[in-house]
Parts: structure tokens; C-alpha cells; sequence
């Protein structure tokens, strides 16, 4: 799978840059919300895979994709990639920003609204 006209180009060490602060925002959140008492959602990181299980027994996977310099994120509402537009990660089929899509996921699986902006 080639990148269209659309997305720039990534260097491998600008998309492990980028992915990597993204999965550590979202660690850094959740681990806020375990400090304020605000929900208990284990994560649980190895390499480019974080998987988030909330208190439900439902999980979310973060997955990189560095041959593709995708993420991808699974919830209970399905599958999704991203690619970086040069400013955010957008889902690759209707264009939507990643971490409105986790924050979406996350409150629909927590019984809460979980915003991981700034994540």
C-alpha cells in the first residue's frame, strides 16, 4: 500500500517519533485517571501495542503499523486506520481525527466521557 497525494511523507524515525508520544499521551492519561479515582483502566504496553482493558472486561487495542506508518486501533465498535495528514492522525476512510475517535471509543466502553485530548 503506497501513501496517496494527499498524505506526506514520514521518515521511519519521524513515525516512531510521533507514535511514540502518542502512545505515551495516552498512557499519561490514564494514569491521571487512576491518581483522581476517575475510572480503573489497566494498560498494558509491549513495543508498538497498547492494549487498554476497561472495568467491563471490553479492551481497545492502539496497534503501530511502522511498515505501513499507520495506527490502527481496535474497539468494540470495529477497526480503524490512521495515517498522519502532517498535523494529526485521520482515519484513512472517512478522515476522522484519531484521538476524538479513541475518546469516543473509550466512553462508549467505560459508561463515561473519557476525552484523551492533549493525549
Amino acid at each position: 500500500m503506497t501513501a496517496d497525494a494527499r498524505t506526506p511523507s514520514l521518515s521511519d524515525s519521524d513515525y516512531r517519533a510521533l507514535t511514540q508520544a502518542l502512545l505515551d499521551g495516552i498512557e499519561a492519561r490514564i494514569d491521571r485517571w487512576l491518581q483522581d479515582d476517575l475510572i480503573d483502566i489497566d494498560s498494558q504496553r509491549t513495543g508498538g501495542l497498547l492494549e487498554l482493558a476497561f472495568p467491563d472486561g471490553s479492551k481497545i487495542i492502539v496497534n503501530t503499523q511502522p511498515p505501513l506508518h499507520e495506527v490502527w486501533l481496535a474497539a468494540k465498535a470495529g477497526g480503524f486506520h490512521y495515517r498522519w495528514d502532517g498535523r494529526q492522525w485521520c482515519d484513512t476512510r472517512d478522515g476522522s481525527e484519531f484521538v476524538a475517535a479513541l475518546s469516543r471509543h473509550a466512553s462508549a466502553q467505560g459508561g463515561r466521557r473519557l476525552d484523551f485530548g492533549g493525549a
